[in-house]
């Protein structure tokens, strides 16, 4: 009887490829797990690290207050882990109270996040971006009290946003993005040059730091050596900055939509090394 691991090994076209997942280690298990099954070689290269915020008075105030929102706006998974993590050292509960508030996140990893910890989500960005939190739900945010935690590194183009469409906006840092630890120059350069198939990148802090590792020359010269994907347009963007035109954008960050993006590009181009295909082109 055949094994049905082994035919989907030999069905996929990442059987064999090695590829490097540039998030964080406790990010990345539900994707090194489907990569082995597709017959891939992942590696971990966490390009990124979190930590606590400097100060929580801010995001303490905010989840003591958590029912006098109108929404939470999650742009990202860490956040609603932030946020769920200290509301549970608070001994506090996120629920509703007639109604308030309502939950929104910018793609379906967040909504997925959210919804684990028992959130319920009422609305998800059509195009997986923060700025579409903003324009999808214009006529809703004007003159409501609206919760936004985030990295410090997040992109100020959403609070910006919020504001101008009248949102009485309580930002905070619920967590900070920091530069890997435990990864140096020597190390980067070799797993994700030599070592490597394909480089998968889950943020733009990612992107920034491998080019601060490496340099930005090899950094945009990898193109034409090994495949870049991007977990969604924001990321891919960050990769643009860098000159880097040859890469896979999947649709969004779930496992799911990676894992689809790389079997197509290495479904056209079976070789590697030639990123010339994949869900979207840059």
């Amino acid at each position: 009887m055949a094994d049905p691991a082994a035919s989907s090994q030999a069905a996929s076209s990442l059987a064999g490829k090695r590829i490097v997942i540039t998030r964080a280690v406790a990010q990345s298990s539900d994707l090194l797990a489907k990569l082995l099954q597709h017959g891939a070689i992942p590696t971990s290269l966490p390009l990124v690290s979190f930590s606590a915020p400097q100060d929580y008075a801010p995001l303490d105030a905010a989840l003591r207050g958590w029912q006098e929102f109108d929404w939470v706006l999650f742009t990202s998974a860490n956040a609603v882990q932030s946020v769920v993590s200290r509301s549970t050292i608070l001994g506090l509960t996120l629920d509703r109270a007639a109604g308030r508030p309502r939950v929104a996140a910018v793609g379906p990893a967040t909504k997925e996040e959210a919804t684990k910890s028992a959130l319920r989500v009422d609305h998800v960005a059509k195009t997986h971006l923060g700025s579409a939190l903003a324009e999808e739900l214009a006529m809703q945010l004007g003159n409501k009290n609206v919760f936004l935690p985030r990295s410090d590194r997040a992109n100020p183009g959403l609070p910006a946003s919020l504001k101008q469409l009248g949102a009485k906006l309580t930002e905070v840092i619920a967590y900070r993005t920091l530069p890997p630890s435990d990864v140096d120059r020597d190390r980067a350069a070799r797993v994700i040059g030599a070592e490597a198939d394909a480089a998968v990148f889950f943020s733009p802090s990612a992107v920034h730091n491998l080019a601060d590792l490496i340099g930005k020359e090899v950094l945009t010269g990898l193109q034409n050596r090994i495949v870049i994907a991007a977990a969604g347009p924001v990321t891919s963007a960050a990769l643009r900055e860098y000159a880097i035109q040859r890469l896979v954008t999947a649709a969004d960050t779930t496992t799911n939509a990676v894992i689809d993006a790389l079997e197509s590009c290495f479904a056209a181009t079976p070789t590697a090394k030639q990123p010339l295909a994949g869900a979207k082109h840059g």
